[in-house]
């Protein structure tokens, strides 16, 4: 009763809220005042992967894009290594400003955070959204000496070889990896996961017979599909690919409520003003509504989406939460996890 009393008497109170009421107006003030100035020198745009890969396909024609909207350079950054996380600490220390900025793939913020006890910051807290850049799915790719010509059929092979059948994928944690587990957990299906040092070298060895099949990126693996030398037999999304008409989903090919889904996100560092993120996002949306662009990510099999930060953020929690759970209920470990 009477702390309440003397609460509502302090001459302190309305003093506090109104000064907190005068640092919000200035933080607002400031982060417009940024907004507004940004940028005002050259972008990094940081990637985990090297050049050639595809979300330096993807990034490449944005940064062009944005240098030319915003007249200062936009440099790609390739710093290769560690699945990602070389250049994802890079960007998550970085001065929260807009300058620094990370394009990555779905599988670099949201699976291999999983499979590290010492990393060194936070996918969730030490980055914010700032656009989706692609939507995609992988497809499932066997050796053509492999003799299961539909996904039932390979679901029966591997159940009937005591050692099942064995697939590769660029790595443990990898996209590729999971979207195998995730096969053998909802099929029911017997497989040996035999991970490579990134997805070329597994593409190598099943072209060469020596595992059965792979899930992995259509844009990488055309080339193989259309000279004979692999050969497809679904696709991991919801949906039929539009590049793949004929080739029915994982789902509609016998493992009902499988979807495996993939995409490529540009991010800045957590505390970047809601205003830089606004200006970066409304220009990334506006790039991928461009014609030409449309036509890179169609020759490269991926979807376009032009999600908000917000939303963005919603579906990297979700699948962080998704692909957590996945790994621990596999038991799947890192290196020296």
């Amino acid at each position: 009763m009477h702390a309440s009393s003397s609460i509502r008497r302090s001459p302190g109170a309305p003093g506090l809220a109104r000064t907190l009421s005068a640092v919000a107006v200035l933080l607002g003030a400031a982060g417009g005042a940024a907004a507004a100035g940004y940028p005002d020198r050259p972008i990094r745009l940081i990637m985990g992967f090297p050049p050639g890969s595809t979300v330096d396909i993807l990034a490449r024609p944005v940064a062009q894009r944005l240098s030319e909207a915003f007249g200062q350079p936009v440099i790609v950054d390739n710093r290769s290594g560690a699945t990602g996380i070389i250049a994802n600490e890079l960007v998550a220390k970085a001065q929260p400003d807009g300058h620094t900025l990370l394009a990555a793939p779905s599988s670099s913020l949201t699976s291999t955070p999983h499979l590290s006890t010492r990393l060194p910051y936070d996918a969730l807290r030490d980055f914010v959204a700032v656009a989706q850049l692609s939507a995609f799915g992988y497809v499932l790719v066997v050796n053509p000496g492999v003799p299961a010509k539909t996904l039932r059929e390979l679901m029966a092979l591997a159940n009937s070889r005591p050692e099942g059948l064995a697939y590769g994928s660029s790595g443990t944690g990898s996209g590729f990896h999971l979207a195998g587990e995730l096969f053998q957990r909802l099929g029911k299906v017997r497989l040996l996961h035999v991970p490579y040092k990134g997805g070329p070298p597994g593409v190598t060895d099943l072209i060469a017979g020596r595992i059965d099949f792979m899930f992995y990126s259509l844009a990488v693996i055309q080339p193989q599909i259309r000279a004979g030398r692999l050969r497809v037999l679904a696709v991991t999304a919801g949906t039929r690919d539009p590049l793949l008409p004929d080739v029915p989903t994982m789902a509609e090919g016998g493992v009902p409520g499988y979807e495996a889904t993939g995409w490529h996100g540009i991010f800045a560092p957590g505390g970047t003003p809601k205003e830089v993120v606004g200006r970066l996002n409304a220009q990334v949306v506006r790039i991928l509504g461009q014609p030409e662009v449309r036509e890179i990510w169609a020759q490269q099999g991926m979807g376009i989406t032009s999600a908000d930060p917000a939303r963005l953020a919603r579906r990297m929690r979700e699948d962080f939460d998704f692909y957590g759970r996945l790994i621990r209920e596999a038991g799947i470990k890192g290196e020296g996890g």
